[in-house]
C-alpha cells in the first residue's frame, strides 16, 4: 500500500512538472503575433496566450490564438490571397493577347498604306499626269478597303466596291482610248453596265475579288478574336468570390495560424477542392473557350496560306497594271461591242481641232520599277512570323480556365505529402478530389456551391465565346458574317466567296503567284485567260513596262491618222 501511494505521488509530480513546460509553449501566441503584424493588421488584436474554447465561426473552437474580430480581418485577407494568383495570370494572359492583337492590327493597316504608297509611286511614274488627273479612282478604292478592315460588310458592300471601281475604271479608260468621240453621261451609263459582260480587264477582277474577299475577312476576323480575348478575361476576372468560397478560404488558410501553426500549409488535395469550388463557375468556360482558341488556329493556318492578306495587298499594284493591260489589249474589240450594245457615238468636234499631241496623249515614258523599292514587310516584321508566335500563344492559353485550381494549388503554397492542413489539423487530407465545373460541386466537402444559380457574367461570356466562334468558321470558309456588336458598328449580310474547306485549298487559279525567278519581256504580251498554276500569275516588270507603252501608242494613234 505504502509502494502504491508513493508511485502515485510521484507519477502526479512528473505530469505536474511536464504541463507547467509545456504550457508556456502550447499557449504561447508570440509566433501568431508577429506573423499577423506582417499582414499589416495591429499586432494588439492577437492574445498574448491562447484562448480556450474561443467562440470562432470558422476555425475550430478549441485552443486559439485567434478572436472573433481577427477572422473576420483574416477573411478578408484570405479573399484577397487567393484572387491574387488568379488576377496575375488573367493580367499577363490579357497582356500577351492585348500585344499580339496591336501586332496584328498595325500590321495589316500598316499593309494598307505600303500598298497604295507602292501603286501611287508605279502609276505616277508610268502615267504620270494622266494617272494624277485620275489618282481620286485609285486613293477612293484604298480607303473603301481601309473602311471594309476597320468595319466590314456595314461600312462596305466590297461586293459593289469593286464592281463600281472597275466600272469607273473602264469609263475612264474608254473615254481616253476613244478620245475622238463624244460620249455623254447616259452613253457611259451604258458602258458601265456592261462592264462584267465586257469583260475588258481579262480575269483579273473576278481573282482579286475572290483574293481580297478571303484575305480580308480572315484578316478583320481574327483580329477581332485576338482583341475579345482580353475582354473576355477582363470581365470574367471582375467576378466576385462567394461567401462560402471566402470561408473555405479563411479555413484553408489562417485556421492553422489560430492553432499556433503559422507555418503549416494546406494539402495539395485540399488546395484543390477548396479552389475547384471558388472557380466552378469559370471552369465552366473551358468548352467553349477552347473551341473558340481552336477556330482562330485554323483561321490562322488560313492566314499562312490562302487567305494570306500580305501576298494579296503587297502586289496589288502589279494585278491593276495587268488589268490595263488587258484593256490596252482588247481596246478595240471592247470599243466594237460598246458600238453595237450601246449605238454609235458622235465625232469629238473639240478633237479635231487640237492638233497638239501633248494636250490629248501620254506623253510620259516608263522607268522600269525597281522591286527592290516595294516594302516587303510592314510593322517591321512579316505575316509568318505574326502567325507562328500567335499560333503558340493561342496553344498555351488552351484549358486556361480548367487548370486555374491546379496552377494555383502548387509550389511553396502548399505543403508536399501528409505534413499539411487538411482543414482541421496537421494531417492526411483523406476526401477525394472532385471534378471541375458547377455541376461537379454538388459533392464538394469544403466548399458550399449553389449549383442551380451559375454566374451570369460568365454565362454572358460563354454565349459570346460561341459567337465568335462562329464567326472565325466562316471566315475559315471565306464568308464574313454580320457582326452586329462590333467596336466600329460594323453588322450587315452576310457576304464572301462561299468557299468550302476543300475549293479553297484547290481553287488555285484564283491566285498571284510570284515566280521564283524574273519573266524576260515579251516583244507582243498576250494575256493567257487561264494560266495554270505554274505559270505565274504576276506580271513581270517588262510585261508591265510594254503594255503601258502599249496604252500609250492606243492613246497616240488617233493623233497619227
Amino acid at each position: 500500500m505504502k509502494t502504491m501511494l508513493v508511485f502515485s505521488a510521484v507519477y502526479t509530480l512528473v505530469v505536474f512538472f511536464m504541463s507547467a513546460r509545456a504550457e508556456p509553449k502550447s499557449k504561447n501566441c508570440n509566433e501568431v503575433r508577429a506573423a499577423y503584424s506582417s499582414k499589416g493588421f495591429n499586432v494588439n488584436d492577437v492574445p498574448n496566450k491562447g484562448v480556450q474554447g474561443a467562440p470562432l465561426k470558422v476555425c475550430p473552437q478549441g485552443f486559439s490564438c485567434c478572436t472573433v474580430e481577427m477572422e473576420e480581418k483574416l477573411s478578408q485577407q484570405s479573399h484577397t490571397e487567393i484572387k491574387a494568383p488568379v488576377s496575375q495570370l488573367s493580367t499577363n494572359l490579357q497582356s500577351t493577347f492585348k500585344q499580339r492583337h496591336s501586332h496584328f492590327d498595325q500590321f495589316f493597316r500598316e499593309l494598307l498604306d505600303n500598298a497604295e504608297g507602292s501603286l501611287n509611286s508605279m502609276f505616277v511614274r508610268t502615267y504620270g499626269m494622266m494617272y494624277v488627273q485620275n489618282a481620286e479612282l485609285f486613293k477612293n478604292f484604298f480607303q473603301a478597303l481601309k473602311r471594309y478592315y476597320l468595319s466590314g460588310s456595314a461600312a462596305v458592300n466590297l461586293d459593289s466596291m469593286l464592281s463600281d471601281f472597275w466600272a469607273d475604271l473602264l469609263e475612264r479608260m474608254f473615254r481616253l482610248v476613244n478620245v475622238q468621240y463624244e460620249f455623254s453621261d447616259s452613253y457611259m451609263e451604258c458602258v458601265s453596265r456592261h462592264t462584267e459582260q465586257l469583260q475588258p480587264f481579262g480575269d483579273v477582277p473576278r481573282k482579286l475579288r475572290l483574293q481580297l474577299t478571303r484575305a480580308f475577312v480572315a484578316a478583320r476576323t481574327f483580329t477581332r478574336g485576338l482583341a475579345l480575348v482580353p475582354e473576355v478575361v477582363n470581365k470574367v476576372s471582375t467576378v466576385s468570390a462567394s461567401p462560402s468560397c471566402v470561408r473555405a478560404a479563411m479555413k484553408m488558410l489562417y485556421c492553422p495560424y489560430c492553432s499556433g501553426q503559422v507555418a503549416l500549409k494546406p494539402c495539395q488535395n485540399y488546395c484543390l477542392n477548396v479552389m475547384r469550388g471558388c472557380l466552378a463557375n469559370q471552369a465552366d468556360l473551358d468548352t467553349e473557350w477552347n473551341n473558340f482558341l481552336d477556330a482562330m488556329l485554323s483561321l490562322a493556318e488560313r492566314l499562312e496560306g490562302p487567305f494570306n492578306f500580305e501576298s494579296v495587298m503587297d502586289p496589288i499594284d502589279v494585278k491593276i497594271s495587268e488589268a490595263i493591260m488587258n484593256m490596252q489589249e482588247n481596246s478595240m474589240q471592247v470599243s466594237q461591242k460598246v458600238f453595237q450594245g450601246c449605238g454609235q457615238p458622235k465625232p469629238s468636234k473639240a478633237f479635231r481641232s487640237r492638233r497638239s499631241v501633248k494636250e490629248t496623249g501620254f506623253t510620259g515614258r516608263f522607268r522600269p520599277y525597281s522591286p527592290d523599292a516595294r516594302p516587303t514587310t510592314a510593322a517591321g516584321t512579316s505575316l509568318d512570323r505574326l502567325t507562328t508566335d500567335v499560333k503558340k500563344k493561342l496553344k498555351h492559353a488552351k484549358k486556361f480556365w480548367s487548370t486555374l485550381p491546379d496552377t494555383v494549388c502548387a509550389g511553396e503554397r502548399i505543403a508536399p505529402g501528409d505534413d499539411c492542413w487538411n482543414g482541421t489539423a496537421k494531417s492526411r487530407y483523406e476526401s477525394v478530389v472532385i471534378g471541375n465545373g458547377l455541376a461537379n460541386q454538388v459533392s464538394n466537402p469544403d466548399v458550399d456551391v449553389d449549383i442551380t444559380k451559375p454566374d451570369i457574367v460568365i454565362r454572358s461570356q460563354i454565349a459570346v465565346l460561341k459567337e465568335m466562334t462562329s464567326w472565325l468558321k466562316a471566315a475559315h470558309s471565306g464568308n464574313d458574317i454580320s457582326i452586329d456588336n462590333d467596336e466600329d458598328g460594323s453588322g450587315g449580310e452576310e457576304s464572301g466567296s462561299g468557299c468550302d474547306s476543300a475549293s479553297c485549298e484547290t481553287d488555285r487559279d484564283i491566285y498571284f503567284s510570284t515566280p521564283p525567278n524574273p519573266v524576260k519581256p515579251r516583244v507582243v504580251p498576250v494575256v493567257d485567260r487561264h494560266p495554270s498554276p505554274t505559270d505565274g500569275g504576276r506580271m513581270s516588270q517588262g510585261s508591265v513596262a510594254l503594255a503601258l507603252c502599249g496604252l500609250g501608242l492606243a492613246l497616240l494613234a488617233p493623233h497619227l491618222r
